[in-house]
């Protein structure tokens, strides 16, 4: 039953959770490091590369694909939940 926590715990996580998470494991930075005024190259991790990472990752999470533009214009978390509501997510 343990190994099914996880999953459970996913599903019932809200959007801004998903979120919050997709930055944290994609860029690899510590839960205590994150904040949200967080921006593009203020810290090592988002870089060009793990920008890719993220955008990746909120592809999976919120099932989209991010058009280049938005990839380009996602510069900061609060410019990424302006641009999840383009794709009908509201976080």
């Amino acid at each position: 039953m343990n190994l099914m926590y996880p999953v459970l715990k996913k599903k019932y996580m809200s959007n801004l959770e998903k979120y919050k998470n997709a930055f944290i494991n994609s860029l690899n930075i510590d839960s205590s490091v994150f904040n949200e005024k967080l921006k593009y190259n203020e810290i090592p991790e988002w870089d060009s590369i793990g920008h890719m990472s993220l955008i990746s990752a909120l592809e999976e999470e919120f099932k989209i694909t991010i058009e280049t533009d938005d990839i380009v214009d996602l510069s900061s978390f609060k410019k990424g939940i302006e641009i999840l509501k383009k794709y009908k997510i509201e976080v």
